[in-house]
């Protein structure tokens, strides 16, 4: 038996351009002990995969050799399995890369048997109810230790995980106020319901807007996917004891290592700032929590969950260039096949 998938034919400069990626067709081998075996229906399309296609050694993740298959979240159904956490039909999602079938070993560190809600759509799983929504969560919840009452500022307010952010800290009682682009800032207020949104690209003094847009009052958590000049626009503005959500540098994704240079720093001082990373998978016992919770807003239609969603393994490349380029809005998705379902297709009762 034998899949397609899609590999990295050079190394991106800059925004990743439809050469650097080919497909190619690979023999799938015999399962071994404790693996299973996936025919994949949906792709997480996700940012942080950007630094893998470049050749350095200073990531949390291993850099994607020549050839190699692009990595990301895959959400697939088990069609043969030597793993007794998972029988045939069951939905497994784990991170693997871009192709129709998957063998996902017992040691993948996101390897999870979803139980899938039949009133949900299956594009859900990647993107509010996957990795991206589980990460808002616990980005806000532990790492922010966000509270009621709360100023909390979202950057790259209408991605796949700030536009989950900016939606879980106004539910939870706080002030959400988002920061995004032109053309996102009437989706930021308007279906996502945050309090106020701030356009980074056209403010004619960003410090001055956002500081406004907060009610006059600093940021007591700022929960940031972008890093950069807005991360540095951002540390004089946050609350004493202030907690500095670091969950992506999107800013920098496309730099190679001319990354920006910071000059506000020392704010973490004055402030008495706390700034922490971190990876949601390694938060696994807020999993169940998470997924419930947002579940549930989902279904009562309380969280707006947004999808851009390419069909056909052939598109992946097309839709992450997109991605990287700044031209989508909510989670990008690939679905393998048109009878998937989406959040589009969900009807509330």
């Amino acid at each position: 038996m034998k899949t397609r998938r899609i590999v990295l034919a050079s190394r991106p400069s800059g925004v990743p351009v439809a050469r650097n990626f080919k497909m190619a067709e690979q023999e799938i081998p015999p399962l071994k002990e404790g693996e299973v075996l996936t025919e994949n229906l949906v792709f997480a399309i996700d940012p942080a995969v950007r630094g893998m296609l470049d050749e350095k050694e200073d990531s949390y993740l291993p850099s994607v050799p020549l050839d190699g298959l692009i990595p990301t979240m895959v959400l697939g159904r088990v069609i043969e399995s030597r793993n007794p956490g998972f029988k045939v039909g069951d939905y497994a999602r784990g991170f693997i890369g871009w192709e129709e079938h998957s063998i996902i070993p017992a040691d993948n560190f996101a390897t999870e048997n979803v139980h899938v809600d039949p009133s949900v759509p299956l594009t859900a799983y990647m993107g509010a109810l996957g990795w991206s929504g589980i990460t808002a969560y616990v980005g806000l919840k532990r790492i922010g230790e966000m509270k009621p009452g709360d100023v909390v500022v979202v950057s790259a307010a209408a991605g796949a995980v700030g536009s989950v952010a900016g939606q879980i800290a106004r539910l939870s009682g706080c002030r959400a106020v988002g920061i995004t682009s032109t053309d996102k800032v009437a989706d930021v207020t308007g279906l996502l319901g945050m309090h106020a949104a701030v356009d980074y690209k056209t403010a004619p003094d960003l410090a001055a807007a956002i500081r406004e847009a907060c009610g006059g009052k600093g940021a007591d958590v700022f929960f940031d996917n972008v890093g950069g000049k807005i991360l540095d626009t951002m540390l004089p503005l946050m609350a004493a004891f202030g907690r500095i959500v670091v969950c992506g540098m999107v800013a920098d994704y496309n730099q190679g290592k001319d990354v920006y240079a910071f000059r506000n720093l020392w704010q973490v001082l004055v402030h008495r700032v706390t700034m922490r990373g971190f990876l949601a998978y390694e938060h696994l016992d807020m999993l169940a929590e998470a997924e419930s919770t947002m579940a549930g807003w989902i279904k009562s239609g309380q969280l707006k969950a947004t999808e851009n969603v390419a069909t056909g393994l052939e598109r992946a490349p097309e839709a992450f260039i997109r991605l990287m380029a700044g031209q989508t809005k909510g989670k990008t998705i690939v679905r393998l096949r048109e009878d998937i379902s989406t959040l589009a297709d969900l009807k509330l009762s």
